[in-house]
């Protein structure tokens, strides 16, 4: 997809205050509002000026967008970080996002404020600070084994002046064993402060367990694709497996074939009840890279006559 600059949009820098942003803003949609504007062009504009606006009056995207760098220019191709989204702060709760569902924003917009981010909500106080949102990635050796760990989160400030900036805070959050993506983390009393003797908001954050390059999480379930030898399929053997609360050993059954699913019971997640570890069995051949290796492999072809595709003649 195209990068938007939002600032080149409006035609603001972006140490614009919001003031700024506001004037550049009714300014444009005033040259380029269809009902107006004789620029052939003008609806088309009005949407990108729109768009634009959207994000930069908002201090969360504005604050996210600027994360982004400065080293993209209008239409140059882009995709958003893989942890996009990740790091920063926001007010309020699904479903109350702005503009994300307006079909005419772009696929740039959507990527970074869609329904996945949630940047730009209007908190719901209901006699109490806002709460605010945030999404903590952790490992899947985190999500097994819990425990505390420290969060660092950008939170968009507004100076005096009208700048906006990003402010970190970092705070220490204490992770359930067995945790999952989509489950929620409460951290009372670190939302918005109150106005008043009531209770400030609290912080809610989002746990999203990131890819192994190991296991595969289904539910509490963990799966591992563990090789073998062709000896210790066909003649079975015990072999030492890791899984995320240490290595144990597994013993493969005689005659076992690729794709042979075996089960270490209680080794998933932590949970009521734990999830299990399932083993792919995946039957690998060594190589015959040197003359004796060669020979061997001669050898188990005249000595040991086998067709695998019988079934299929």
């Amino acid at each position: 997809m195209e990068y938007r600059d939002y600032y080149e949009l409006l035609g603001v820098e972006r140490s614009a205050t919001a003031d700024e942003v506001k004037r550049a803003y009714r300014k444009q949609a005033r040259r380029f509002h269809p009902d107006v504007s004789k620029e052939k062009d003008a609806e088309a504009r009005f949407k990108e000026v729109q768009e634009a606006y959207e994000v930069l009056k908002d201090p969360e995207k504005r604050v996210a967008y600027d994360q982004l760098g400065r080293n993209y220019k209008n239409g140059q191709q882009f995709r958003p970080p893989p942890d996009w989204g990740s790091g920063f702060e926001f007010q309020g709760h699904p479903g109350q996002r702005r503009g994300q569902g307006d079909p005419g924003f772009s696929d740039f917009f959507s990527s970074l404020f869609g329904a996945g981010a949630g940047f730009g909500g209007a908190g719901m106080g209901g006699g109490r600070g806002q709460d605010h949102r945030a999404r903590l990635e952790i490992s899947l050796e985190e999500a097994f084994r819990g425990g505390s760990r420290e969060v660092t989160l950008q939170h968009p400030e507004t100076t005096q002046d009208g700048h906006v900036r990003a402010q970190p805070r970092t705070l220490r959050v204490q992770m359930p064993a067995g945790v999952l993506s989509g489950q929620v983390i409460r951290l009372s009393g670190q939302g918005s402060p109150a106005r008043g003797p009531v209770p400030a908001g609290d912080l809610l954050l989002e746990v999203v367990v990131t890819v192994h390059p190991r296991y595969r999480l289904e539910g509490r379930d963990v799966w591992l694709d563990l090789p073998v030898t062709p000896w210790e399929a066909a003649l079975g053997a015990t072999i030492s497996t890791p899984t995320l609360g240490g290595a144990v050993d597994l013993r493969i059954p005689p005659g076992a074939r690729t794709g042979q699913k075996l089960r270490l019971r209680g080794r998933g997640l932590p949970g009521s009840p734990p999830g299990d570890q399932y083993v792919l069995l995946s039957l690998v051949t060594p190589p015959a890279d040197t003359a004796e290796a060669k020979a061997f492999y001669e050898r188990m072809r005249t000595e040991l006559p086998f067709n695998p595709r019988t079934d299929l003649t």
